[in-house]
């Protein structure tokens, strides 16, 4: 089940929520002043782990060299 984030309307609490896929949050309430409805938000991309680079050239971004 992925995680969601959501924002309190009321009081602007961001909180994270175990949903199924295409749930709208219509149900939760907020932990910090239990108003019903928030409002889901855009999160980040998180990657964990070291081993994320791509290709030989070691995870360099466009644009930063790597070729020779």
């Amino acid at each position: 089940m992925p995680i969601y984030e959501y924002k309190c309307k009321k009081c602007g609490h961001i909180f994270e929520a175990f949903q199924s896929m295409g749930s709208d949050g219509s149900k939760l309430r907020c932990p910090k002043c239990n108003e019903a409805g928030p409002e889901k938000i855009f999160s980040a991309f998180a990657s964990t782990g070291h081993d994320a680079t791509f290709g030989a050239g070691g995870g360099s971004s466009c644009g930063s060299g790597g070729f020779t």
